[in-house]
């Protein structure tokens, strides 16, 4: 299907994409364009401007403050991540998340912060951001402004970023010595979507949870944080026997839908699944 009568503008910088953002009416921002691309062809999508950040170098690259803190650019494309050794090693969740995202066309073009920024409940990302306290950092006509991962994400299809606003990085806090994080999720296939998804981080000091998150994704609202079950795993040895504190999400309010895919029930029990999984695999990283 051919693509509507648009303009398409490429900034040179994060500034000027701002500028164009909140000056021309209808624009919208243009990254990996995975998702975006096939909104237009379906016409699930009508913006009048596609504002191309995809080039600016200022908004993609991988680096460490001194205090350890992995910085990403918002258009650091999954590839990218996949390979960096620096990721690998400070943050092996972030590089294996995208190492398994898709094929190979996907991770060459998408990125970490268009990922983040559409905040699809089936997107990987959300989900182990909350669970790694990110901060994002979202530039305006008047100023930075750097918003917790609790804070950034609003609701299904829903971020912080406002009109005329644009993701710039994503900061991403140093591990603690003992912290093992886990992913798992259950696709419709290798390469679709998620029926559910659960991320789990747990850090652990002498064989003792000192913290943890817990969040679940392709849910309503999705990435949502579970309190209850992170109060059940705090203080406990870690041991599989951990994966019992799942339990709890029987008594949470975990909202669900019914698709082609599942009904809304199956979908909740899959949830349950996948977070007791996680939380396993978490146990065994962080005791490695």
């Amino acid at each position: 299907m051919l693509l509507p009568p648009l303009r398409y503008l490429r900034p040179e910088t994060p500034e000027d994409a701002v500028a164009m953002l909140s000056d021309v009416d209808g624009s919208v921002v243009l990254a990996g364009g995975q998702t975006l691309m096939n909104m237009l062809k379906l016409d699930l999508a009508h913006p009048d401007a596609l504002v191309d950040v995809h080039r600016i170098d200022a908004l993609r690259g991988i680096e460490h403050d001194a205090d350890g803190t992995l910085v990403v650019g918002a258009a650091t494309t999954y590839a990218e991540l996949a390979r960096s050794p620096e990721v690998r090693r400070s943050h092996p969740a972030v590089a294996e998340m995208a190492a398994g995202l898709v094929d190979r066309q996907v991770r060459n073009r998408g990125t970490i912060g268009g990922n983040c920024c559409l905040n699809d409940p089936t997107s990987n990302y959300p989900p182990l951001m909350v669970a790694l306290d990110a901060r994002f950092r979202v530039l305006g006509r008047d100023g930075e402004r750097r918003l917790p991962a609790s804070e950034f994400f609003r609701g299904t299809l829903a971020t912080a970023v406002g009109r005329g606003e644009l993701l710039t990085t994503i900061e991403i806090p140093p591990m603690p010595q003992g912290s093992g994080v886990a992913h798992e999720h259950l696709q419709v296939g290798a390469d679709s979507w998620a029926i559910a998804r659960a991320v789990v981080r747990l850090d652990v000091a002498d064989g003792v949870v000192a913290d943890a998150r817990a969040v679940l994704g392709a849910v309503y609202g999705s990435p949502l944080r579970l309190p209850e079950v992170e109060r059940r795993l705090i203080g406990q040895r870690a041991t599989p026997d951990l994966a019992e504190a799942a339990d709890a999400l029987r008594d949470v309010d975990v909202q669900t839908a019914d698709d082609v895919h599942c009904s809304a029930a199956y979908r909740r029990e899959m949830a349950e699944v996948q977070l007791r999984r996680a939380i396993r695999a978490a146990v065994e990283r962080s005791v490695q």
